[in-house]
């Protein structure tokens, strides 16, 4: 699959799970010293793998359409995060009411640390497509792969497209139940000792062995 399928293909999935709708959210991957990403404003049903923007990691885009107004963003996270290679955006319905409370996701549940760290945090407001945007969003992510953005959304980053929009469902997941579990008082937090463990377990989390015969 050429990265721009794996874009198209991606796209639809966020559609099909609920994460995104109409022209909201982009996503990107990296290719070499580039990366590539999707266009501005067009809807995920007229979307085409050949519609996706190469783009320089000065910011100078190569193709025939605009790229997302969030390019700044994917970029500096990519100049930030040499292990990132591929950058979800979404505007999810529980994640961003968080984000619109300013709230960060707490160790209310183990599987916060699939982000990386005891908590998921949200960035700072800023205006969508900016400068400052994209270093607030840096400015949480760090030591993290996940996080939300202020009255706006989640970003998140991986290894690989597939295991960014993973994690996009999986912060997802997270919100809609830490709003549940707040329903009737605050929930029970887990400690830095205990999250500290999860998050050594969940550097094997998902791998399994060589699957070829050894004679």
């Amino acid at each position: 699959m050429t990265p721009g399928e794996q874009l198209l293909t991606g796209m639809q999935r966020l559609e099909r799970t609920g994460l995104n709708q109409g022209t909201s959210g982009n996503l990107s991957v990296r290719t070499g010293d580039d990366f590539l990403i999707t266009p501005s404003g067009v809807p995920v049903e007229r979307l085409r793998a050949e519609d996706m923007v190469p783009m320089d990691l000065d910011g100078s885009p190569h193709g025939t359409l605009r790229p997302s107004s969030e390019w700044r963003m994917h970029r500096d996270l990519y100049a930030a995060f040499p292990e990132a290679q591929a950058v979800a955006h979404a505007h999810p319905p529980h994640a961003t009411a968080l984000a619109c409370r300013h709230e960060d996701i707490p160790a209310f549940h183990y599987m916060v640390a699939v982000a990386g760290g005891h908590d998921i945090r949200c960035a700072d407001y800023a205006t969508f497509g900016t400068a400052e945007l994209s270093a607030n969003a840096v400015a949480a992510l760090r030591d993290r792969k996940a996080c939300l953005l202020a009255n706006h959304g989640i970003l998140c980053y991986g290894a690989d497209l597939e295991r960014a929009i993973a994690l996009a469902v999986e912060v997802e997941t997270l919100a809609r139940q830490y709003l549940l579990a707040r329903q009737n008082g605050e929930p029970v937090l887990l400690d830095e000792a205990e999250m500290g463990k999860v998050i050594e377990s969940f550097k094997t989390y998902g791998k399994q062995p060589d699957r070829e015969t050894k004679v």
